[in-house]
């Protein structure tokens, strides 16, 4: 850890005593639905202690009954209330800006059940009011996303679950939803609204759903700017595991730059949360 870093985190452990815990799924807990070493023990061991926990994922690829099951399978023993998916928050958020509206949903899994009380349209042929981007995968084709540009350009907003750059697999790193928004929104012209990570939408609706001060919550995960910065930036602390999608080369390239904002707290891996916890929580 830089100089810098360990000095900020340091002042953090002075001056702020945290009560509740936000966990990323993927890259965190497992990669490619394989756990990573030690971190159902490190769960559980998280449990024991009755922290106040909620699972906040950009994960699209399954619905929030479909995570729990996965993850209980494991070893786990997560329940589907635990877990606040960014489609869950796309669809709050759809509810509360986009009444009655009728929606299609472009991305890789089977998330439309997680998305109770809105007007889910499956025939991009028909114009939606509303156009949502889901994670990136086979779906994302040359058609599909010539839909979305042309959507775009007629003045249908078009809103994405989240911003993520890039995913984790055992066969390495895949390119997410945020590549093709960037290309999206400098060729139409316009603003793509993202809801999910680093979204303060996202991390703000997890506090509340804690009941907790967002200065009181750790956020952890292995996205440096969507899990950890993102959250630092909605008041949060963040903790960077040294799994999943991280990547030395990136966390050298901010630390480099003494005027960037750099991670609370830096560890290995899930395995060192239980006692980095134990340290925060007995802070004054």
């Amino acid at each position: 850890m830089s100089p810098a870093c360990q000095s900020w985190a340091n002042r953090l452990d002075s001056v702020i005593m945290v009560s509740g815990l936000l966990l990323d799924i993927d890259g965190v807990l497992v990669t490619s639905w394989r756990p990573i070493p030690g971190a159902v023990q490190a769960v559980e061991q998280l449990a024991q202690r009755a922290i106040p926990r909620m699972f906040l994922t950009n994960t699209t690829s399954k619905s929030r009954t479909q995570l729990a099951e996965v993850l209980t399978e494991l070893g786990f023993a997560v329940a589907p209330d635990e877990i606040f998916s960014a489609a869950r928050l796309t669809a709050e958020y759809l509810r509360a800006q986009h009444p009655g509206a009728t929606v299609w949903v472009l991305n890789r899994g089977p998330v439309v059940e997680d998305m109770s009380g809105v007007e889910v349209v499956t025939d991009a042929r028909v114009t939606p009011d509303v156009v949502v981007l889901g994670g990136a995968g086979p779906e994302f084709s040359h058609d599909a996303l010539s839909r979305v540009f042309e959507l775009m350009v007629a003045g249908v907003p078009v809103i994405a679950m989240h911003r993520s750059m890039t995913w984790s697999t055992t066969e390495g790193i895949r390119i997410d939803t945020g590549v093709y928004l960037e290309g999206l929104e400098k060729a139409a012209g316009r603003t793509i609204r993202a809801i999910g990570k680093p979204s303060p939408w996202g991390f703000r609706a997890a506090v509340d759903m804690l009941g907790l001060d967002p200065t009181s919550v750790v956020m952890v995960g292995d996205d440096l700017h969507s899990d950890v910065l993102g959250a630092q930036a909605s008041a949060l602390v963040g903790v960077l595991v040294r799994t999943g999608k991280f990547r030395t080369e990136t966390l050298a390239a901010l630390e480099s730059d003494e005027f960037a904002p750099v991670p609370d707290h830096i560890i290995d891996s899930i395995v060192d949360l239980p006692a980095l916890m134990d340290r925060l929580m007995t802070s004054a």
